[in-house]
């Protein structure tokens, strides 16, 4: 990993992508990786089923929000081209940070910046509606990427747009207008967009994991949950 991207992600204080109400003590973590047991019998490609299961999970543990993600391999994809084709290799470790809670639930700003792009991704599986946003400290630039929100979200957005630290950006979306997910905000950090506007992959293949665990730190870096 890059150690001046991660001294400045360490670096920053009091950083929350949703609901700033809400403490990270009342976060709980979530495994969706293949490797968990639970999710075997679950029907992942129903985002109502999925939904239950994600509020069953922050009811037994007396919490309003689950996290986690970075790196975990796994089954999700496997229903979405967007994901696995005849000329990809499969994608199937996610590289953003995942915060799953209700639709409609305010998604920040995480530090000052600017709009780089937004795009209404609406393949099956995909971001749905998402935001990039542009960051510079200490003359580094880096990008933050939120996606699954609602379509409202991307209203009267322009890229350049100045944003703070802490502002309302968006809400998030439902099903299917997120990509037919159980209501969640997928965030992540970059590095370079590689030329890329409005999208970014969230989720990578084992051949070219090495790039994104480097372009793609780990978001909880900044959060700190």
């Amino acid at each position: 990993m890059n150690t001046t991207i991660e001294k400045i992600l360490l670096a920053q204080k009091n950083v929350k992508v949703i609901d700033a109400s809400i403490a990270y003590k009342d976060y709980v973590a979530l495994d969706l990786s293949a490797k968990n047991t639970d999710l075997i019998a679950l029907d992942v490609t129903d985002a109502v089923i999925f939904e239950d299961f994600i509020e069953d999970h922050l009811s037994k543990n007396d919490a309003k929000v689950a996290f986690g993600g970075y790196l975990e391999t796994r089954n999700l994809y496997r229903r979405s081209s967007v994901f696995k084709n005849e000329v990809t290799d499969e994608r199937n470790i996610h590289i953003g940070l995942d915060l799953w809670i209700k639709a409609g639930t305010n998604v920040l700003a995480a530090l000052d910046g600017r709009i780089h792009s937004f795009q209404n991704n609406t393949a099956l599986g995909d971001y749905g509606p998402v935001i990039i946003l542009e960051h510079t400290i200490e003359d580094i630039t880096f990008y933050t990427l939120y996606g699954h929100l609602s379509i409202d979200s991307l209203k009267d957005k322009k890229e350049g747009q100045i944003v703070t630290k802490g502002e309302v950006i968006a809400q998030l979306g439902a099903p299917p207008i997120n990509g037919d997910y159980a209501p969640h905000l997928h965030f992540q950090i970059i590095q370079d967009m590689q030329g890329k506007k409005g999208d970014y992959p969230g989720v990578c293949s084992l051949n070219d994991l090495e790039f994104f665990k480097v372009n793609c730190p780990d978001a909880n870096l900044l959060l700190k949950i």
